[in-house]
């Protein structure tokens, strides 16, 4: 298991002045970032990798897709602006050195049509995954697909939704990613849709139910740790949390209130939180046999 952090609580682009932040978070304990993909050019993340290397924080990458690379849109010049920019945004993730992107990339985020996806807009969706999954699979990159709130996005708001959409991609570069922020909204048992994804779930972010300090809300994380062990889940587990300070996130988000008296407090709570829950229970595993 691999304890992360998202830096969206600092930044929604890679720069220099976030270099004491990632001191900070390896010295907290933090064995990595996930670090947000929107600026294409290449040679930035080429020099991050070099950089993040230097401090020893290994990294996953997120993004998210704007309207005008929607992969389910009707206009098929879109769609195909929508599979050129997954392969340059594929290529700044390998570029940084991260083998896994995570993000709702099936569908352009915030975009509502007044209904549920149609056939043709799951299908649309299905072959630009194969397509683009195909692409990263060669550039050592998964697709971690992320589960996403109904007021968010209309596509895939349910684990099980996800299972069906990665089933039919059907390439073994195209997973899930579960946050728990999104489950807690949308599952009726979080755990049991986790058992129902079981091996499919490639990332996992760890987010409260108000997107504060991980364990101070009301998400059933003991369900969900118990669940993910079921399931022999043993990748990242990625703190997601926002605050209220940066204009373009706080909007995103709707945070308009401080859900954390600072953002070191709250990078330090939440390893303490993760920690317990998955070291102190594996130590107890260990000892029982």
């Amino acid at each position: 298991m691999k304890y992360g952090i998202n830096l969206y609580l600092w930044a929604d682009d890679m720069h220099d002045g976030l270099l004491p932040v990632l001191e900070s978070l390896k010295r907290i304990g933090y064995d990595g970032v996930e670090v947000p993909i929107f600026d294409l050019d290449l040679s930035k993340w080429t020099r991050w990798a070099k950089r993040l290397d230097e401090l020893g924080l290994e990294r996953t990458a997120n993004t998210v897709i704007a309207p005008e690379h929607n992969p389910v849109s009707p206009d098929p010049a879109i769609r195909k602006a929508a599979y050129e920019h997954m392969r340059r945004v594929v290529d700044c993730c390998a570029a940084v050195g991260s083998s896994i992107l995570c993000g709702p990339h099936q569908v352009a985020l915030g975009v509502f049509t007044g209904r549920g996806a149609t056939e043709e807009e799951w299908k649309r969706s299905v072959d630009h995954l194969r397509k683009v999954a195909e692409y990263a699979e060669g550039k050592g990159v998964v697709l971690a697909e992320e589960v996403v709130n109904r007021f968010e996005l209309y596509h895939l708001n349910t684990l099980d939704q996800a299972v069906r959409l990665v089933d039919e991609v059907g390439h073994p570069n195209c997973r899930i990613h579960l946050d728990t922020f999104h489950a807690h909204i949308e599952e009726k048992d979080p755990a049991a849709a986790i058992r129902r994804a079981g091996d499919r779930i490639a990332h996992v972010h760890v987010s409260e139910n108000d997107r504060g300090v991980p364990g101070t809300g009301s998400v059933a994380w003991d369900a969900t740790f118990r669940a993910l062990r079921v399931i022999g889940y043993d990748g990242w587990l990625t703190v997601e949390a926002f605050g209220n300070f940066l204009p373009n996130l706080a909007a995103a988000t709707k945070i308009w209130r401080p859900l954390f008296e600072s953002e070191e407090q709250l990078a330090t709570e939440a390893l303490s939180f993760l920690k317990r829950h998955t070291q102190d229970r594996a130590a107890h595993v260990a000892g029982s046999r």
